[in-house]
């Protein structure tokens, strides 16, 4: 409870649950359960889990449409997204994508998810065409990309890429990659200020000092990193 930093009881959901999102209208959270390939739905007015969604084999992150409607899941070990309709609590058909699909992000419109396909040593993302439930051509973009944010006007999505320490914009209208823009090492991790003028990227850095690169999107250039602590891992910004 945020209003007193008080922890509630804890809710029993599947296996190695490790990734969530909420609804819109803010009734039903989503839990990824990573080991035992379902989705938990929960009620928050309640607190309460429901009966869990058969989805594919390890099911990593997940993302809802801004109407609400439908939930993606990505399963890293099928090379699939399944979507998930909202009302009934259903799995539809999964979709194809590329090889272990990990983070995804939906554009403000609804109308494309983005999958960062996070094979070790891959270089694309997949959107899919929600109307339809069909992916597109694959955009090439870094070495190993990891992490994705979109800004909130929808022109432009961000791909972090591990092994090439860059990230990749992607131009929504035309899905191009543009010129990749360098950062820290081991970029992982990535979040956009709700005004869209600012992107933030944490890099790990792994045996070094962690840092967070800020990216000015008018200009898609890298401003000075700014140390942190060891190994920085998700990122988010305050409303």
């Amino acid at each position: 409870r945020t209003a007193t930093d008080r922890a509630l009881k804890a809710i029993k959901v599947g296996g190695g649950p490790d990734a969530i999102a909420i609804t819109p209208n803010g009734k039903t959270a989503y839990v990824v359960n990573g080991s035992s390939d379902t989705v938990t739905p929960i009620r928050t007015a309640t607190d309460r889990a429901l009966k869990a969604i058969k989805v594919g084999g390890g099911p990593d992150a997940i993302a809802i449409t801004p109407n609400g409607k439908t939930a993606y899941v990505t399963n890293a070990f099928s090379d699939t997204v399944t979507p998930i309709r909202i009302a009934t609590n259903t799995a539809l058909k999964s979709i194809k994508v590329g090889n272990y699909p990990g983070s995804i992000a939906i554009t403000p419109n609804g109308k494309t998810a983005y999958v960062v396909d996070a094979a070790t040593y891959g270089h694309w993302v997949t959107p899919i065409r929600t109307a339809t439930n069909t992916a597109l051509k694959a955009i090439r973009v870094g070495f190993r990309p990891v992490a994705i944010a979109i800004t909130p006007n929808g022109k432009t999505a961000y791909v972090t890429n591990a092994f090439s320490d860059t990230v990749t914009p992607i131009r929504i209208a035309t899905n191009t990659a543009l010129k990749s823009i360098g950062v820290g090492s081991f970029p992982a991790a990535i979040a956009i200020t709700p005004d869209g003028k600012t992107a933030y990227v944490a890099n790990i850095s792994y045996g070094g000092t962690g840092t967070v690169t800020p990216i000015r999107t008018a200009t898609n250039t890298a401003g000075k990193a700014i140390s942190v602590g060891a190994e920085p891992g998700p990122i988010a910004i305050t409303p």
